[in-house]
């Protein structure tokens, strides 16, 4: 089982899409992914084509009552499972807010009650860094990071880059990230320009597909699905298996030794 946490602090980034589409993508791929929907916003859910998730289920439950995570698992309409969000997530900082110890619930939830799977367990994160995310990024083995192709998205990812650099430090562990480049526009040079850059500073952590900006992939969270269900022959589509397939043969979504 592998934990990919997708986070940006920076919102419009395309987060929710990347994972939405990811782990679309690797259902595609028969890799079995589960997706955790850890935003009060529940974009991801609604995304998902899940729909009529009771205030007081899905992750909230997990984190007010206890609920065991496999209990939790809710199939989507394209066949993968999800945990879906609720705006009662939205409390949980307020419940743990002083608990050091609730930022580690997630991680052992997950060893005790979804380790067993052996899918690839998927995270959509909120963009702020409490008690929500930190349960993420304990539990997580990789951080996928998405940057869309403008100015103020490369400060964001910088400062991202850095905070990660002082939680590594504080908790004593690494997290191994990657950077993938989304909202890419080839008829405008600030796209390429973004990019260079990101490949001057980070290197091999940045993925070599990036994302173009579509309508497909704007329109698909309308109509609750991701892009291969509503334009499969899309670049959308072409773009997030490339980068799926990526990640898969770089080891990304492997298992941790």
């Amino acid at each position: 089982m592998a934990v990919i946490t997708v986070f940006n602090q920076k919102g419009g980034v395309g987060k929710t899409t990347t994972c939405l589409n990811v782990t679309a993508a690797l259902d595609i791929a028969q890799q079995c992914p589960i997706a955790l929907d850890m935003d009060p916003q529940a974009h991801l859910t609604l995304s998902s084509g899940v729909k009529g998730t009771s205030s007081d289920s899905g992750m909230a439950a997990f984190f007010k009552h206890k609920t065991p995570l496999d209990r939790l698992l809710c199939q989507t309409p394209r066949g993968w499972k999800i945990i879906p969000a609720t705006l009662e997530l939205a409390k949980v900082d307020a419940l743990y807010g002083s608990d050091a110890k609730a930022a580690t619930l997630l991680k052992q939830g997950l060893r005790e009650e979804l380790a067993l799977t052996g899918a690839p367990i998927m995270i959509d994160c909120c963009p702020m860094l409490g008690v929500l995310t930190l349960n993420a990024l304990l539990a997580t083995d990789r951080v996928l990071i998405p940057v869309s192709a403008d100015f103020l998205s490369l400060q964001g990812v910088h400062r991202l880059d850095s905070a990660l650099d002082v939680l590594e430090k504080k908790l004593h562990r690494i997290f191994e990230r990657r950077i993938v480049i989304t909202r890419f526009d080839s008829r405008r040079k600030l796209s390429y320009d973004i990019y260079d850059k990101l490949k001057e500073r980070y290197g091999s952590r940045v993925c070599n597909t990036r994302i173009g900006e579509t309508v497909a992939l704007a329109t698909s969270p309308m109509h609750s699905q991701d892009v291969f269900a509503f334009a499969p022959h899309s670049p959308g589509a072409t773009d997030y298996l490339a980068l799926t397939k990526e990640l898969l043969d770089s080891g990304f979504f492997a298992t941790p030794a």
